[in-house]
């Protein structure tokens, strides 16, 4: 069955959606996207989602195509549309068309696309078994805060991933120090406490990892930002990974070695069952 997806304002079948050669999203990378995740077939974290989606525009000095009501109505028809009950909806906006130019034209108008996928069936069972994470050296932009469409150092980095049998990429910048995964974000358990990298330009902001923090406070559970290395991570009681559409995932094993008990632990399960019952009751 084809998609519906969008296209500046249109809704089309997936094959009948085209973007023109010219279109600054393809020749530089010039834009930005959102990933929004889908549960019972209600957007989550539809707030967060804009409120980075209005920064990563602003620090790219790309004009707000939709307002946050116009994207509203748009994700909300395309999972109806499409039958999505769990899974995610995909928005892209770029600087527009114009002829290849590093610099850009004042006035161009915004190329907006967008599309939904279903989440795979097998990826709630990820929560019982956990995934292996591969480490990959980081080697992408310094605007990494920015949720820009230039995400070749990802590509990268996950495919390695992807070679050796593991799930995701694990990021570690060249002091040794773990930034994020390649497209989720990432957690340990040492000694009582939840650790996670600081927020600055190096990591992204992620929707997920914002709630968990707000989750953890309301809960009295014990989130901290510090920087931490590989090896930390290795020896770490528990690990953990959060996205749009997957939630939080447990660790099971970083290059080979188990983490903890190489299974889901106690920490993963609770906040787990607490950001699951949090997307539920809050997805709009």
């Amino acid at each position: 069955m084809k998609r519906t997806v969008y296209l500046n304002g249109e809704y089309l079948p997936e094959d009948e959606a085209k973007i023109s050669i010219f279109d600054r999203g393809v020749l530089f990378g010039d834009g930005i996207y959102e990933v929004g995740g889908v549960i019972d077939g209600k957007i989550i974290s539809f707030e967060s989602h804009m409120a980075r989606y209005h920064r990563s525009l602003t620090e790219l000095q790309i004009p707000e195509p939709l307002s946050e009501d116009e994207v509203l109505a748009a994700f909300r028809k395309l999972v109806e549309l499409n039958g999505i009950e769990e899974g995610l909806v995909y928005m892209e906006v770029t600087r527009g068309i114009a002829d290849r130019d590093f610099v850009w034209q004042d006035g161009l108008k915004p190329t907006v696309f967008m599309f939904t996928q279903h989440k795979p069936d097998d990826e709630n069972q990820k929560v019982k078994t956990g995934v292996k994470l591969k480490s990959a050296d980081d080697i992408r932009w310094a605007r990494r805060d920015i949720k820009s469409v230039n995400l070749l150092g990802q590509v990268l980095a996950k495919n390695i991933a992807r070679d050796a049998g593991a799930y995701e990429a694990l990021m570690v910048d060249p002091d040794g120090f773990v930034t994020e995964c390649g497209s989720t974000s990432f957690f340990i358990v040492k000694g009582g406490e939840i650790l996670t990298r600081p927020l600055n330009n190096n990591i992204l902001s992620g929707i997920t990892r914002k709630s968990i923090f707000a989750l953890c406070e309301q809960h009295d559970i014990n989130l901290i930002e510090r920087k931490f290395t590989l090896t930390d991570a290795l020896e770490a009681d528990e690990a953990m990974i959060s996205g749009a559409s997957s939630y939080v995932l447990p660790v099971a094993e970083i290059d080979g070695q188990a983490i903890g008990s190489g299974k889901p632990g106690p920490w993963f399960q609770r906040l787990y069952d607490i950001y699951v019952n949090f997307a539920r009751s809050s997805a709009i």
